[in-house]
């Protein structure tokens, strides 16, 4: 290649990316990369190995970069327990590797098999050392290291990374780091708080060890610490979603005292403790705690009457999620008045305790909360729910009711049964509705909204106005994932006067009334998308018109309903700015001559219009003309489109975006995006693309992102862009074939671009020559580049070489006459199968046999079709039977005659030979006259009675052609091979059979 050496990116293969990291994630290295003396390394900070296959860190792969404050090498050579394929392995660091670097401040080892701490630089602040094979931590190990405020040495044995015994934390081994802020040894198989830690620590993780006793001098001199997490210490396996060990008491073993000197403590993690009861001594002197998890335990009956929370007034976020009883499901839950003393509470999550009903009293304590924001009651199955009880708290914002049987606001009780786990957390609602482009969903976000109450995946089937009664301030609603199948006419949101989102995504919604919804004034972003079920109803019509009577709708969404016909022809709105009709039948809409041309025309302020996934075959220019002209981004993704007519883009002036991803364009060949076009991100991804004729891009002076990935594309021409492309801030051609051959012009373009071209190093590869399949462009083997003349030379030489060896055989005669004999000695020696041409027979053998004799009939049909027409597979062969294939009404004779000459071979299965009369008879007397006629000897003999009297037929018939008299074998040993030689008897020619010691066979004429 013609490039100067200096143009390559400086930090092959690897990513320079800004602040001065680079990244070298998931390049399959065996090996530290070293770079050139060139490239600036004395600007890179922070150095990424993550997921490569580095097993030898040496002593110099890190000297040359003075100014390297943060170094990844996790998941390099994972312990047998963690690697995907279980294989053991070890990671080799050599002294020196990370002192050689003393401005080195963060260093992440995890997931590497290495059993000791390497020699570390005093300058390290945060140190990872989780899931590896180190067991032993002592003073010795972490002399040296002043600085270090982190460090986490998590799962170094656990279920996933067994060791057979306890990590070691040597007393005082700690002692030295006088400024450890953050110490993690959680699933390390402890079975005690380590002795002698620096009384700097801030926070402090031991969960999911085997710690079952927490006594007051476990803690004593850690006064600084303001996190503590004891949690799955002595857990409750019934919940488990890992593998469990049953804690061998009841319960964690707390001291009244275990946390009295912590006066610092701001948050404690008791979760997964098998805690029945709560001790208020626990939390005596905690005045600043602020965060308290006791989830997963047993303290469904200790919240209705516990005093603990008495004390805890400044606590602010409070888990009490899935503490229930085993197999029951309680019909009330009153909680205890000490909630009433949170007073600073902001977050209650009480999901998974299973209680049926939602009244004033489950709540009460709680409405003297003043900082009440966010309440968590999903996954309870609840079935009976007094919503107007959520509009006692005015400071309430966030109310999670969802994964619940919840069927109206006071509906009737119901069994209830176990469920599945419950999905933490709030369906999200998407991006604001002038998001970049690529975004899944229209919906705007909730979190910024006053008050916000999820009811999805209930079992909701109507919506009722007495529903909602008090909750006139609820800005966002969502009822998605329920089973509503009513037709809204209005009337059902009354008391939501102040509701501005509304989430009706997945359920069977009826739109007839065109006053749908109209009871919303302030409505400003509806999902209706998924509501497929009435509009794929035959003969039924939809109504849209509610549309235009929302004056404050600025976001609406119909996607994936299937809406292909009956519905208004025309959507009406002068506020909405976004529309998503994603997944729906816009091309049978459009089918349908001009009926719904104008669907989108009345949206006068639309900005932003999903049609993916429509079916769209083709876009023709009246479709476009029918749009909204202030239309700034138009998605078509996943459609069927295969031509585009590019000059009517100028038909819609203001548009900014443009996605046709995952269409059929095969090639951008007619025309070029237009003059004057303020199109600046266009996605031509997933596409098959193979040709772009020059200066399709050119005029498209604003275009500054470009996403043409995944096509296949074999080179990138500069020709494409003209000047443009000195413009563009994204252009992403990963994902293509490109053909690397020498002189590429593709190479040189890309490194001028450079810096718009996204993983550039590694991710544009080569698709060809073979050699470099699946290779970086920049791993070119120089030796490819020969001398243009010479390989010519080399060409029309090798090209000489393979017509002489090709003619020269062709053109003597000899040789022709030997490739003709070889020729028909292989065919004639291929079975008959697979030669049969229009003269073949229809049968392989007719089989004769006295049906008078029930055992020889037996063996017949039982032993010998099976044998021979089923379980040779492919090579089966076709017999003759009497009682199957003669033709009823023609005469025994003809019907002997035509079998005997419509089949290769006469299969005679006789039980002895010195008395055969009938039908035998006649078709060996037939066989015979064959032979006589045809000169062909079609005559197999089986006897199935070895030790029977043979007559002097079969004898001299043994003498001259021995492999056409078979004999059932004495032992089952045997019938192997006798399956092996009637096979061959059947579909050979018995001349090749005759000894030619006292006979030459029947000559064919």
């Amino acid at each position: 290649m013609a490039v100067g050496l200096g143009s390559l990116p400086a930090f092959l293969p690897c990513e320079f990316q800004p602040r001065g990291q680079v990244n070298c994630n998931w390049l399959f290295l065996k090996a530290v990369p070293r770079f050139p003396a060139a490239a600036p390394r004395a600007n890179v900070t922070s150095f990424s190995l993550r997921s490569n296959r580095i097993r030898h860190l040496h002593a110099d792969d890190f000297a040359l970069l003075p100014a390297l404050r943060r170094l990844d090498l996790k998941w390099n050579c994972p312990p047998a327990g963690l690697s995907p394929f279980h294989f053991p392995c070890h990671m080799t660091i050599e002294p020196g590797t990370f002192t050689a670097v003393p401005t080195l401040e963060e260093l992440n080892l995890s997931y590497n098999g290495i059993t000791a701490v390497p020699p570390l630089p005093g300058s390290l602040v945060s140190l990872s050392l989780s899931r590896t094979n180190i067991l032993v931590l002592d003073a010795p190990a972490l002399a040296g290291l002043p600085a270090l405020r982190f460090l986490f040495m998590d799962g170094n044995c656990y279920y996933k990374n067994p060791c057979g015994r306890a990590v070691e934390v040597a007393p005082g081994a700690l002692l030295g780091l006088g400024r450890l802020q953050r110490l993690s040894l959680k699933y390390d198989n402890l079975t005690a708080v380590p002795r002698g830690l620096p009384p700097s620590l801030e926070s402090l993780l031991l969960s999911y060890n085997r710690i079952v006793r927490l006594a007051p001098g476990d803690l004593a001199n850690l006064t600084a610490l303001r996190v503590l997490d004891v949690g799955g210490n002595c857990r409750r396996c019934d919940h488990a979603l890992s593998p469990c060990v049953e804690c061998p008491q009841s319960s964690l073993g707390l001291h009244p005292d275990a946390f009295s000197r912590l006066r610092h403590l701001e948050g404690l993690v008791l979760k997964d403790s098998s805690l029945s009861t709560l001790n208020a001594r626990w939390f005596r002197g905690l005045d600043n705690l602020t965060v308290l998890d006791l989830s997963e335990n047993f303290l469904y009956d200790c919240i209705t009457k516990t005093r603990a929370f008495q004390g805890l007034a400044r606590l602010r976020r409070l888990n009490l999620s899935f503490n229930y009883h085993k197999k029951v499901s309680f019909a009330h839950l009153a909680l205890a008045p000490s909630f009433g003393s949170l007073t600073s509470l902001r977050e209650l999550d009480m999901h998974g305790i299973f209680f049926r009903s939602l009244s004033v009293a489950t709540l009460q304590p709680l409405l003297r909360l003043p900082a009440l924001q966010r309440l968590h009651l999903q996954m309870n199955f609840i079935n009976q729910a007094q919503l107007s009880v959520l509009g006692a708290f005015p400071g309430l914002r966030f109310v999670d009711l969802s994964d619940n049987r919840i069927g109206g606001a006071m509906g009737p009780a119901s069994t209830v049964a176990g469920g599945e786990r419950p999905q933490l957390g709030t369906r999200e609602l998407a991006a604001a509705s002038l998001g970049p482009l690529g975004s899944q969903d229209f919906m705007r976000r909730c979190e910024n909204l006053s008050f916000t109450l999820d009811l999805s995946r209930n079992n909701l089937v109507t919506v009722r106005p007495e529903m909602f009664a008090r909750l006139s301030r609820l800005r966002c609603l969502s009822l998605s994932h329920n089973s509503i199948a009513q037709a809204v006419n209005g009337s059902q949101f009354g008391p939501l006067t102040s509701l501005r989102v509304l989430d009706l995504s997945h359920n069977k919604l009826d739109l007839y009334h065109g006053r749908s919804f109209t009871e919303l004034p302030c409505l400003e972003a509806l999902d209706l998308s998924y509501n497929s079920q009435a509009f794929g109803m035959r003969g039924v019509g939809h109504n849209l018109s509610f549309v235009a009577q929302l004056p404050a709708l600025r976001v609406l969404s119909l996607a994936h309903n299937g809406i292909g016909s009956r519905v208004s022809q025309q959507l009406g709105s002068a506020s909405l700015r976004a529309l998503d009709f994603s997944g729906n039948a816009l091309s049978r809409m459009w089918a349908d001559g001009d009926l719904y041309l104008g669907f989108f025309r009345g949206l006068r302020r639309l900005v932003q219009l999903d049609l993916s996934q429509n079916g769209l075959h083709t876009l023709l220019p009246r479709a476009l003309a029918h749009l909204p002209r202030g239309l700034r981004r138009l998605r078509l993704r996943g459609n069927q489109l295969a031509f585009f007519n590019w000059s009517s883009l100028a038909l819609l002036p203001s548009l900014e975006a443009l996605d046709l991803a995952g269409n059929q364009f095969k090639a951008l060949a007619n025309g070029s995006l237009p003059a004057g076009t303020r199109l600046q991100r266009l996605d031509l991804s997933a596409n098959g693309l193979g040709l772009v004729v020059p200066g399709f891009f050119a005029l498209a002076l604003e275009l500054r992102e470009l996403n043409l990935s995944a096509n296949a594309l074999k080179t990138v021409e500069p020709s494409w862009f003209g000047p443009l492309a000195g413009a563009l801030r994204v252009l992403d051609v990963s994902a293509n074939p490109l053909h690397c051959a020498c002189g590429a012009v593709f190479v040189d373009f890309l490194l001028e671009v450079q810096a718009a071209v996204p993983g550039l190093p590694s991710r544009v590869q080569c698709g060809s020559p073979g050699e470099l399949q699946g290779r970086s462009i920049f791993a070119q083997d120089l030796r490819l580049c020969l001398d243009e003349t010479l390989s010519w030379g080399c060409f029309g030489l090798s090209l000489l070489a393979v017509a002489l060896g090709l003619a020269l055989p062709l053109l003597h005669h000899l040789c022709g006459w030997d490739l003709w004999y070889c020729f028909h000695l292989c065919q004639a020696w291929l079975p008959r199968r697979g030669r049969r041409g229009a003269d073949a027979l229809p049968y392989d053998a007719f089989v004769v046999f006295d049906k008078a004799q029930s055992a020889v009939a037996d063996w017949v049909y039982n032993e010998l079709r099976v044998r021979l027409e089923e379980r040779r597979g492919p090579r089966a062969l076709r017999l003759c039977l009497e009682e199957r294939d003669w033709l009823p009404g023609k005469t025994l004779f003809e019907n002997l005659w035509a079998s005997v000459y419509s089949s290769r071979k006469a299969l005679f299965v006789l039980a002895h030979t010195d008395r055969v009369s009938g039908l035998v008879r006649a078709g060996f007397l037939l066989a015979q006259q064959r032979l006589l006629e045809d000169r062909k000897d079609v005559v197999v003999l089986v006897i199935l009675c070895p030790d029977a009297h043979r007559s002097r037929y079969v004898r001299l018939r043994q003498r001259l052609c021995r492999q056409s008299v078979l004999f059932w074998p004495r032992q089952p040993s045997g019938q192997r091979s006798f399956w092996a030689q009637l096979g061959t008897a059947l579909t050979r020619d018995n001349r090749h059979f005759y000894d030619r010691n006292f006979c030459r066979g029947p000559a064919a004429e």
